[in-house]
């Protein structure tokens, strides 16, 4: 038993002995730990400068309650109408808001309705903006402003202008949708580097999404409206066709509301604004994160300088 409590002290007095001649090799290496800290700070203080600023525009929005008035009425009248032998249109309306929001993703409205509308420099050449004149500055090496074309090196599937993909795949970075499940709130972010072309764009989105989904209801509205004007034209039973008079009145209410409501899908709760202060890049961050790299891989290469090659040297 004493020999085991011999034992105990001796393995304790040489971790006290390690633990000693650890901090002995960290500081007889302290100038190559000084060193490579120093140099990795001094990487990543001029990295995150050389990082424009992003600006990022917020709006928060509400899904607006756009059930069709025909929808509820078929589900009381069509198996009225089915003993007349009339076959009525399907009236499921779950909303817009849902599929809206899968909508904003895509890039089918990318495509038809985002890229039409913006500055593709804007998305695909931009480089910096400044802020007292508010002016975008573009890469130079992809797009010549002096004669407004692209002049950049592509190579297949790329193309010398920049297709709706690859235009695409650069606006997901920047967008961005989350949903409160709770409340049904949306927040929609939108980034770039000059906060007011974030802002725009951040409208743009919420614009395009209403007039979609507002012009395809009416579409299908007035496709409602020309089809039971013709069921009340082919039938002969008074009731069917009080029932039917009653569905195009709704329909009917419908098409104005569509053609008023700005909000068709989302309205504001909180509009987009130009921001002040940029979101990113974090730049106290990174150039913390660049010392303690720097001082973690000094001091690897101290130990494994001092226990390794010094062993193989021996």
């Amino acid at each position: 038993m004493q020999e085991s409590h011999s034992n105990k002290h001796l393995n304790d007095f040489d971790d006290e002995i390690d633990l000693r001649e650890l901090f002995y090799v960290l500081l007889e290496g302290k100038w190559i730990i000084v060193s490579l800290t120093a140099f990795a700070s001094i990487v990543g203080v001029i990295y995150s400068l050389s990082l424009p600023n992003i600006y990022e525009s917020k709006t928060m929005l509400v899904p607006v309650n756009s059930s069709s008035g025909i929808s509820g009425a078929l589900g009381s009248y069509s198996g009225l109408a089915g003993l007349a032998g009339i076959s009525l249109p399907s009236g499921g309306d779950e909303g817009n808001s849902a599929k809206a929001i899968q909508k904003i993703s895509s890039l089918s409205f990318f495509e038809n309705n985002i890229l039409p509308n913006i500055y593709l420099p804007d998305l695909m050449a931009v480089k910096s903006w400044n802020s007292k004149t508010n002016i975008v500055a573009f890469d130079e090496n992809n797009y010549d402003t002096n004669i407004n074309t692209w002049i950049r090196d592509y190579s297949y599937p790329k193309q010398q202008i920049p297709t709706a993909q690859e235009s695409f795949a650069v606006f997901r970075t920047k967008l961005s949708l989350s949903e409160e499940k709770k409340t049904g709130f949306i927040t929609l972010t939108l980034k770039h580097q000059s906060p007011y072309i974030a802002k725009q764009w951040a409208e743009l989105v919420v614009s395009e999404v209403n007039s979609y989904y507002r012009e395809k209801d009416k579409l299908e509205s007035e496709k409602a409206v020309s089809y039971l004007n013709q069921q009340i034209s082919i039938t002969n039973l008074s009731e069917i066709k009080q029932v039917l008079a009653q569905l195009l009145q709704e329909e009917t209410k419908k098409l104005t509301l569509i053609e008023a409501n700005q909000f068709y899908v989302f309205d504001y709760i909180d509009p987009p604004a130009v921001m002040e202060q940029k979101s990113e890049p974090k730049r106290a961050v990174i150039c913390i994160l660049s010392a303690l790299i720097g001082a973690m891989l000094s001091i690897i290469i101290v130990l494994i300088r001092h226990y390794v090659f010094n062993e193989k040297a021996s």
